[in-house]
């Protein structure tokens, strides 16, 4: 069985591109080039076109070898009189996507575009349209606050934080109390991913002001932590924190986090008005601890991810996770929902434990809700797609 390690090396490659040699371009790109959205204030690279090419400049005049490193490929890049360094890559799935630039072997940011948290490091994001982008895009319709929570936990012994989205109507109908979504991030990924990468605020927002979801406040955590009584360092390659696999994050989420926004925010804390969600790792995160608090919890969402990832072995739902899928009646009589996503494009070993999770559901005869995102792999497309169809579905029964 492959280990989180190996896992998490893959996953990084993938977002940064380390997996394959340097390619030519293809065809010439069609010249329309524009800025992307992501850019940092004035800056005009990188670029984007309508074939979804992506764009790359940087003047870099005493570097020998300059190269973009973008889906799994690296591209050189040419460079003029002037010292500039400029090339294309080849077109890309739309959606975000990280990428970096490669300066005489050195991996570094592009100083042109915005920074985002992934691949357990801060690095340059683009956007390549999306021909459904409407449903995640900036709108005048009401908007809710992302705010960020800072607290100390006693179980780490450290500070922590989460931000929190509280909806359109919550400063202004104060009597209203709204069920809450605890939505978790990927490996190497962290709290900051699902409000910026994610849109998730605006995918709510547009919902909310279209009827289609209920008003919902939505937490996201960092998903990482260790026990302050472990000698170790905490390391994002691991599923919940820990080198040895040992993670305090399902402590932390019960005693400390839920109990500390219950306090926060007017919240309805039954467990009917309770959701936990999560994408790749955090659909691992979020299938296990829901499983063993279904006291708490009673809507259950795994995108790109499942409590058997990464394994795709045939489960006996008499020994996984100790018999708790093998009663599929009882199940279905607590859980109100039980949802999984993957994109059509996902990569090994996605589709295979994805595949044995459901099949395990089915032998057992719990009921769940399955979407596939088309044309895209383990990538922000996927897992915005699977929140605004997973969003709507919340806090109806």
């Amino acid at each position: 069985m492959m280990n989180y390690r190996s896992l998490f090396l893959i996953s990084a490659a993938l977002l940064t591109g380390n997996l394959c040699p340097a390619q030519d371009i293809g065809p010439a790109s069609v010249e329309d080039f524009r800025p992307s959205t992501l850019n940092q204030p004035g800056k005009q690279y990188p670029q984007v076109n309508s074939e979804g090419r992506v764009r790359a400049s940087i003047p870099a005049p005493q570097a020998l070898k300059v190269q973009l490193d973008i889906g799994g490929v690296k591209y050189d890049l040419q460079k003029d009189d002037q010292g500039v360094w400029t090339g294309d890559s080849n077109p890309q799935d739309e959606g975000f996507h990280y990428y970096q630039l490669v300066i005489d072997g050195a991996q570094v940011p592009d100083p042109g575009s915005m920074y985002f948290y992934g691949a357990s490091r801060w690095g340059s994001g683009i956007e390549i349209p999306a021909k459904d982008q409407e449903f995640y895009a900036l709108k005048r319709v009401p908007h809710g606050q992302v705010r960020e929570n800072l607290y100390f936990s006693e179980i780490t012994q450290s500070w922590r934080r989460c931000f929190v989205y509280t909806p359109p109507d919550y400063e202004k109908n104060t009597s209203a109390r709204y069920p809450v979504l605890y939505l978790q991030h990927g490996m190497g990924e962290d709290e900051t991913g699902w409000s910026v990468q994610g849109r998730a605020n605006l995918i709510l927002d547009n919902l909310i002001a279209e009827k289609k979801a209920v008003p919902m406040i939505i937490v996201m955590d960092r998903g990482y932590a260790s026990r302050a009584d472990r000698s170790s360092t905490p390391n994002p390659g691991r599923p919940q924190g820990g080198p040895g696999g040992i993670s305090a994050f399902e402590e932390v989420l019960i005693k400390e986090i839920i109990p500390m926004i219950d306090a926060t925010y007017r919240t309805l804390s039954d467990r009917s008005h309770r959701a936990m969600a999560g994408l790749s790792m955090g659909a691992n995160q979020t299938i296990q601890i829901t499983m063993n608090n279904l006291n708490l919890f009673s809507y259950i969402g795994g995108f790109s991810g499942t409590s058997n990832y990464p394994s795709s072995a045939e489960i006996d739902p008499v020994t996984f996770m100790n018999g708790k899928f093998s009663d599929g009646k009882a199940l279905n009589e607590k859980i109100n929902l039980f949802w999984l996503g993957l994109g059509t494009k996902e990569p090994d070993p996605f589709p295979g434990s994805v595949g044995a999770f459901r099949n395990m559901l089915e032998k057992t005869g719990v009921k769940y809700v399955y979407y596939e995102s088309p044309g895209t792999a383990h990538e922000w497309l996927t897992w915005r797609r699977s929140l605004y169809r997973f969003a709507p579905l919340l806090f109806k029964k």
